[in-house]
């Protein structure tokens, strides 16, 4: 393990730094879970995710949504129908194809995604205000390269409030 007050540099051995990486990806879906504990007796972490793509794609058809989710179409229905009887997301005929059935956030449905997103974000905020400047330089230069390597896409300054499907790189979902 680095002992505090070490370089970086000093952490060479794949293994501790794969064990310090699953240390901090513990705090952040402990932070994850933190933020989304108010809203969590109605929305279970997968009706979460599913909100947050709807909220970032727009309509979808269903079958989009459960390849975007990765699960199968029937789980995804029965996820989207849990999430239509708590008014968070509703259905819609498409009208480029009046055969097919468009799911959507609602308007109550953005506003959750809105709030537990903005939480997540004050207590990561929180924790980052912790660290020393360098330490904080040192960490954006570490996860950089931690995500580069792992092919995820960097979030604008722009885009860095909206939420983010939570395990999918945009590559994988379009979003």
């Amino acid at each position: 393990m680095v002992e505090p007050g070490k370089c970086p540099e000093d952490a060479d051995d794949v293994d501790e730094v794969t064990r310090a990486v699953l240390t901090a990806s513990r705090l952040l879906i402990a932070v994850s879970a933190r933020s989304l504990a108010q809203v969590e007796e109605r929305v279970t972490l997968p009706q979460f995710r599913m909100l947050v793509v709807l909220s970032t794609r727009g309509a979808t058809k269903l079958v989009t949504l459960a390849e975007q989710l990765q699960v199968a179409p029937s789980t995804a229905m029965r996820m989207v129908d849990r999430l239509i009887a708590m008014g968070l997301a509703d259905r819609q005929i498409n009208p480029r194809n009046r055969r097919e059935t468009l799911l959507r956030v609602t308007e109550e449905g953005r506003r959750t995604v809105e709030t537990v997103t903005a939480r997540r974000r004050e207590e990561v905020t929180t924790i980052v205000e912790r660290l020393a400047p360098e330490q904080r330089a040192a960490l954006v230069a570490a996860l950089t390269a931690f995500n580069e390597a792992g092919g995820e896409p960097p979030v604008s300054d722009t885009d860095v409030r909206k939420p983010r499907p939570l395990g999918w790189a945009e590559a994988t979902t379009g979003v």
